[in-house]
């Protein structure tokens, strides 16, 4: 009987075949083993520890390669699970090394489901449930923001995370971590979920960003009302506790979420034991006390942005000034760090309002009247002495790098859809997607090179993951075939080439 309109129809195979839709995936299990991602999931995760069933890496790595694979729910574990050819490779690599009481003892946990590599939705919900806090939610404070203490399963996350970036600065050293500090919203349908500024159901973690190695260095999940610069500082200091050996420089970039006296005072006082100062560049409020002191700047004060195109300065548009500006809000002293202040401005068309309308719609930026002209108006508070134009620039590249990675995040892995209306849940749902995230950085940057880096997940996926091959064993190893002529063959050995050749963690 006829399936469609078209000569062709679908049928199951009556075999096993060996065939993979993701022959690329296996290259992120070189990845992951080079840096010891199992083992440190099993040493910072226990809540499988001891117990029958799927263990923590197990359930953990899945999932990890589940966002990589394209899947956003717990029910896509399916789809990976009817992948015949990657499933053999996945249970190949995890016995691979062990010894044979070892093997055995693996194979036993899965009981009667050994034939599985993955586990089955049910088993993933039911572990998901060990990082969710109810009493911890018995806390919240209705119209408050409240931010529930991670029990002690969700903080191993923090810890494997703080692993990856210790091996991602062993291949490639950095003396020097600019962070950016940024909070996102996520839109969730979770009854549960709270209402945030915007007027809509979402959490809105705050994610500190290394821009050195374009990954994510630090994550807090949060609930949508909570402000995103609530409690910035304690943040920033669990952050600068995951930075590895060998970083003895900070720099700190954030928006107006940023701007609040204890910050600026403990990175401009040195306040930190490791680092010492930390030079920063926020965006400060734009008052009506600032743009009083911004008016006061003379004319011939202000200087002109360029932009590099082609190998050739152009101006922007914008100009930039220093600000002699003493602000109350932030808790000035005389015996307190003095800060340093730069406005931008950029002269705005003139508009022509509709005929019978008195009232022109607000901007969702601030403006400033000066000489005849309205500008839209832009601050930044800084402990640094670069030119101003230099400075700006700087800290206008935490803008696009910050909101990419949230994008990234939401819309190319699964941190835009919750499995659960538990915060927990939801909680460790994210980290893992974060940890996702950075195994594909460090795969990027390091094992695909620099043409790669700027690839969206779904150019990885296109050209790198998603790649039909038949998987055929032997003696005693597996072979991925892909068909004559692919492209990417090259590509995958190169990058698994590169990945034998990395520096490991230490062990212990």
């Amino acid at each position: 009987m006829a399936q469609g309109l078209l000569p062709f129809k679908y049928e199951e195979e009556k075999q096993a075949t060996g065939m993979t839709a993701l022959a690329g995936l296996p290259v992120y299990l070189d990845l992951a083993r080079k840096m010891g991602l199992s083992t440190s999931i099993q040493k910072h995760l226990t809540v499988r520890e001891g117990s029958q069933g799927w263990t923590d890496s197990q359930i953990v790595m899945a999932l990890l390669l589940l966002n990589l694979a394209g899947g956003d729910c717990v029910e896509d574990i399916k789809v990976l699970e009817a992948d015949d050819g990657f499933c053999e490779i996945l249970k190949k690599a995890e016995l691979h090394g062990l010894k044979r009481t070892e093997r055995r003892a693996r194979l036993r946990r899965w009981r009667k489901e050994r034939k599985r590599a993955v586990p089955s939705p049910s088993a993933i919900f039911r572990y998901l449930e060990a990082f969710h806090d109810a009493e911890q939610e018995k806390a919240r404070e209705k119209g408050t923001a409240f931010i529930p203490e991670p029990n002690e399963y969700l903080r191993g996350f923090g810890l494997i995370n703080a692993d990856m970036a210790g091996f991602a600065n062993r291949q490639s050293a950095q003396e020097t971590a600019t962070l950016d500090m940024d909070a996102t919203l996520s839109a969730t349908n979770k009854a549960e979920a709270l209402y945030c500024y915007d007027g809509y159901k979402s959490y809105q973690p705050l994610n500190t960003w290394w821009a050195e190695h374009g990954i994510i260095l630090h994550t807090e999940f949060r609930d949508g009302n909570v402000p995103a610069g609530y409690e910035q500082l304690r943040v920033l200091k669990e952050a600068l506790g995951c930075l590895p050996e060998g970083v003895t420089t900070v720099r700190l970039r954030s928006d107006t979420a940023g701007y609040q006296h204890a910050l600026l005072s403990y990175c401009a006082r040195g306040e930190n034991k490791r680092f010492g100062r930390i030079a920063f560049a926020i965006g400060c409020d734009v008052t009506q006390e600032f743009k009083k002191a911004v008016a006061e700047v003379e004319d011939t004060d202000w200087h002109p942005l360029y932009k590099t195109v082609n190998g050739k300065k152009e101006k922007t548009g914008s100009e930039w000034a220093e600000v002699c500006f003493v602000p109350n809000a932030i808790g000035h002293s005389k015996k307190g760090p003095a800060y340093r202040y730069v406005a931008k401005r950029e002269a705005l068309a003139e508009q022509l309002g509709m005929p019978g309308m008195e009232l022109q719609p607000a901007l969702p930026f601030q403006t400033l009247d000066m000489a005849g002209k309205r500008y839209k108006l832009f601050g930044i508070v800084t402990n640094m002495d670069w030119e101003g134009e230099q400075l700006i620039h700087w800290h206008h590249e935490r803008c696009g790098k910050s909101e990419e990675a949230h994008a990234v995040m939401k819309e190319d892995l699964a941190g835009g859809k919750f499995p659960s209306g538990d915060f927990g849940k939801n909680a460790a749902w994210w980290w893992i997607m974060v940890l996702a995230h950075n195994l594909n950085a460090i795969m990027k940057r390091q094992a695909l090179g620099e043409t790669w880096i700027s690839k969206r997940m779904k150019a990885i996926r296109f050209s790198f993951i998603k790649l039909p091959g038949r998987v055929v064993e032997r003696a005693r190893g597996l072979i991925i075939r892909l068909t004559k002529n692919h492209p990417s063959l090259d590509v995958l050995i190169a990058a698994r080439g590169r990945i034998a050749l990395m520096v490991p963690i230490p062990s212990g």
